[in-house]
C-alpha cells in the first residue's frame, strides 16, 4: 500500500531508526559471538536474546503500521527497476527482521536452551528438542546473518543515492528529522 503523503508517520520513523540502531547492534554481538570463546561470549549471548525478542516484536509493530498507514509513494520519473528493488528490497528487510529472531528462538528452543528477557522472564519453546534442527536453524540463523548485512548495506546505499544523487524525497521520507517544510512555521 502506498500512500500520498510525502514522508512515513512520525512513529513509522521512530521505529525505522531505533530497528536500524538495534539491528547494526545485534549483528556485531553475532558477530562477536560467533568470534569468542572467552567469558565475553555469555555476555554477549544474554545480551543478544533479549535484543533478538525485541527486534521481532518492534518489526511486527512496523509491519502493521506498513499494512495500515503505506507507505509515500516513490518518485514517478525512478525507474521501474529501481521502484521494482525497493518494494522487493523492504519486504526483505520486513522478512528478515521478523524471521532472523523467529531462527534463533526455534534454534535455542531445539537445543533445550532458554530465552530469557529481562526481569528474568522465560519465554516457552517454539520447537521440539532435536540436535539436527538446532543444526539446521544455527547454520540457516549464521549465514541469513550474513545476507541481512548484505541488504542492509544495499539499504543505506540506495538511501544515500537518493538523499546526494536523486535528491528526490526519498530519503527525506524517512529522515528522522522535520523537513523545512515541516520545520517552517505556519503562516
Amino acid at each position: 500500500m502506498t500512500g500520498t503523503h510525502r514522508r512515513f508517520t512520525p512513529l513509522q520513523r521512530l521505529l525505522h531508526w531505533l530497528m536500524a540502531a538495534a539491528i547494526l547492534a545485534m549483528l556485531f554481538i553475532g558477530v562477536g559471538m560467533v568470534s569468542t570463546v572467552t567469558p565475553k561470549y555469555l555476555a554477549l549471548v544474554s545480551l543478544h536474546k533479549p535484543l533478538g525478542i525485541a527486534i521481532l516484536v518492534l518489526a511486527l509493530i512496523r509491519l502493521a503500521l506498513r499494512l495500515s498507514h503505506g507507505a509515500p509513494a516513490l518518485p514517478a520519473d525512478l525507474p521501474e527497476p529501481m521502484k521494482l528493488a525497493a518494494v522487493l528490497s523492504h519486504w526483505a528487510l520486513y522478512a528478515l527482521m521478523i524471521g532472523m529472531p523467529l531462527l534463533g528462538w526455534g534454534m535455542l528452543s531445539a537445543a533445550s536452551y532458554p530465552v530469557v528477557l529481562a526481569g528474568g522472564i522465560h519465554l516457552p519453546s517454539i520447537l521440539p528438542p532435536s540436535d539436527r534442527l538446532h543444526t539446521l536453524l544455527w547454520d540457516a540463523h549464521y549465514f541469513l546473518a550474513f545476507a541481512f548485512f548484505a541488504l542492509i548495506l544495499l539499504h543505506v546505499a540506495a538511501a544515500l543515492f537518493h538523499a546526494l544523487v536523486r535528491r528526490d524525497g526519498v530519503f527525506e521520507a524517512m529522515a528522522p528529522t522535520p523537513t523545512r517544510d515541516e520545520a517552517a512555521p505556519a503562516e
